[in-house]
């Protein structure tokens, strides 16, 4: 749930909370390093599974995982993620998501139905790996079905102030709501960014999770889309990396911590993923 400078409801930005400024997204540029550490691992994972002898495989690990893409992307953002979780043994699934530009609502459903194939097909319960907009409908729907979800894990997702966002996201609805308006049903509506369904999409982000659903909250502070602040849910055991907001979808580095949250373990409440040498 992202919402336009002109239509802000006051509950989507929270006092504390704040939009990155115009020049927070320079930190964005930092996604090209990212990027070429993941080349240069894809490349090295490559040669290593050559090296493996034929017809092994990666002993499966934990539950299934369902991966949920961003506002603006599709579930090949995620692909390179699904890809080095599944060389690890995580069995991976795609939202079927092929643009996140629509309802809140209607996204938090169709997630919903997806869970409950997956988990019908699988026969246990689901963790869900959600970037962004993706991490706070993974919230809703993990607060909502606690018996198709175990765990969520959130990357870069401002579920305490969905409004602190950078203005060239609210401009990207603003558009949205403009086509919505012009007859392209599928697109967010204004009630999805500043009504009702604006309303109820918060506060499933913000529902209490049952005791038993694991919660990881990954978040940068060179975050130049979203406020990081928001990101650090006091509900879930805070993750911090030094990746950009788009680059969390493909860095290795927080690949690594993904897979991590993925295997739960007794952790400080805030812990701070080594990267080797800075971006």
């Amino acid at each position: 749930m992202i919402v336009t400078q002109r239509t802000v409801a006051s509950f989507l930005t929270p006092e504390g909370f704040s939009q990155p400024s115009v020049a927070a997204v320079l930190r964005e540029g930092s996604l090209v390093t990212e990027a070429s550490r993941y080349a240069v691992q894809a490349l090295t994972t490559r040669g290593a599974r050559r090296r493996t002898p034929y017809g092994s495989r990666p002993v499966r690990v934990g539950e299934p995982v369902l991966l949920v893409p961003g506002f603006l992307a599709g579930d090949s953002s995620l692909a390179p993620m699904s890809r080095t979780l599944r060389h690890a043994g995580f069995r991976t699934y795609r939202a079927d998501i092929r643009a996140n530009v629509g309802c809140t609502l209607a996204a938090a459903a169709q997630l919903e139905e997806r869970l409950e194939e997956i988990s019908q097909r699988r026969g246990s319960r689901v963790r869900v790996v959600g970037h962004s907009l993706g991490g706070m409908l993974a919230r809703g729907v993990a607060a909502r079905r606690p018996d198709l979800v175990s765990g969520i894990v959130t990357m870069g997702s401002p579920m305490l102030a969905p409004g602190a966002h950078h203005a060239s996201l609210a401009r990207s609805v603003d558009l949205l709501v403009r086509l919505n308006r012009a007859g392209l049903r599928n697109l967010m509506a204004e009630d999805c960014v500043a009504g009702h369904c604006a309303q109820e999409s918060f506060e499933q982000a913000r529902a209490v999770l049952g005791a038993d659903v694991d919660f990881t909250a990954i978040f940068s502070r060179r975050d130049g889309i979203v406020d990081w602040r928001a990101c650090v849910d006091p509900a879930a055991r805070a993750v911090e990396v030094r990746t950009s907001h788009v680059g969390m979808a493909f860095d290795p580095v927080v690949i690594a911590a993904v897979a991590v949250a993925l295997r739960p373990v007794s952790v400080p409440s805030v812990v701070e993923v080594d990267h080797g040498e800075s971006a």
